[in-house]
């Protein structure tokens, strides 16, 4: 079972268990007393694991996955490894829900962190971080060596920081690990949880969201930005990347290395970004898409497509830099 120091986690569950909340009513040629150890990702499930498929686009990573058994749909299972149990359902992403509550009961909303530290216990067990005032920081919390924490900042507990942070005055931290020489601006909100619902008939349900953000060194984020955390997997912006003031970062997005992003850009979930990337302000990019490295997206785009790398786009839809140009002077 993978660790998770966020949130509480339940099993392992035997196989007939997890079968009956999910809703699967198929034959098994395998003892339904198996149990499950954890609920992951395609590339992070190991031969005990439950983990699921839910579009062709992932079929690189399903093909390789470990994972003893796989949620998905009749028309996905071609995607899986023979060894892969396929547990084919009619709604894939309410059964994946039922699924991950199953192993994270408390991932679905989120709590504020009551467990804090009172202020000269904070001064005591960071000696070497300068406070503002009205600080809130929760237990078991690691901040690195010169950072300064400003005032009206709550730091949630478990959270990691690093070394020469500057964490501004009305910032929330939760479920988040920091690298060194992060810059995050006043009233960012980092590893709070997904827009993540499932609607059935008249009522939405909550997916749970158990992974967490990851800044990388030397990462800054601008003022009122908010960074989702991961669903399963984690939120990652990588080292060196720059994020203007209001920008949107939904859960399991990866930003790579050295790019920068105008105020107001917003990113739909699990979309890939590659280094170097440079995205003009207000700009809208689609979820589940793979945004090649030194890519240039002007402001104001919609990207609804993939991006190869070294290419250069605008417009809604965002197409190729000279084609828009030409689209303008007719």
């Amino acid at each position: 079972m993978s660790s998770n120091q966020f949130f509480e986690k339940k099993g392992p569950f035997p196989l007939k268990e997890i079968l009956n909340v999910i809703g699967y009513n198929g034959e098994l040629s395998i003892k339904k007393d198996f149990k499950i150890h954890s609920f992951e990702s395609l590339d992070r499930a190991h031969e005990n694991d439950l983990t699921f498929l839910n579009s062709s686009k992932y079929q690189n990573l399903s093909l390789k996955t470990n994972a003893a058994a796989c949620i998905t749909s009749p028309n996905l299972s071609k995607f899986l490894p023979e060894k892969c149990i396929k547990l084919n359902v009619k709604n894939v992403l309410f059964a994946v829900t039922q699924a991950s509550k199953m192993f994270y009961p408390n991932a679905d909303i989120d709590l504020p962190d009551t467990n804090l530290l009172k202020y000269d216990e904070i001064l005591k067990l960071y000696p070497n971080v300068k406070f503002g005032k009205n600080i809130l920081i929760g237990k078991n919390v690691k901040i690195g060596e010169s950072s300064v924490i400003g005032n009206n900042s709550i730091i949630e507990s478990n959270v990691k920081i690093g070394n020469n942070c500057i964490i501004g005055s009305s910032v929330v931290i939760k479920n988040s690990i920091i690298f060194n020489n992060v810059h995050i601006q006043d009233g960012a909100k980092i590893g709070v949880k997904g827009f993540g619902f499932i609607p059935i008939k008249n009522k939405n349900m909550r997916t749970p969201h158990v992974g967490k953000v990851i800044l990388e060194d030397g990462v800054e984020i601008g003022a009122n930005s908010t960074i989702d955390r991961g669903s399963l997997t984690d939120t990652v912006i990588g080292q060196n990347t720059f994020l203007d003031n209001q920008v949107h970062v939904a859960h399991n997005v990866k930003i790579g290395k050295n790019c920068m992003i105008a105020g107001q850009v917003g990113f739909a979930g699990s979309t890939i970004l590659g280094d170097n990337v440079v995205i003009g302000g207000q700009a809208g990019v689609s979820g589940h898409l793979k945004i090649g490295s030194n890519v240039k997206i002007g402001g104001g785009s919609g990207v609804i497509n993939d991006i190869p790398d070294n290419h250069q786009v605008m417009g809604y839809p965002a197409v190729p830099l000279k084609e828009f140009i030409k689209q303008r002077k007719k």
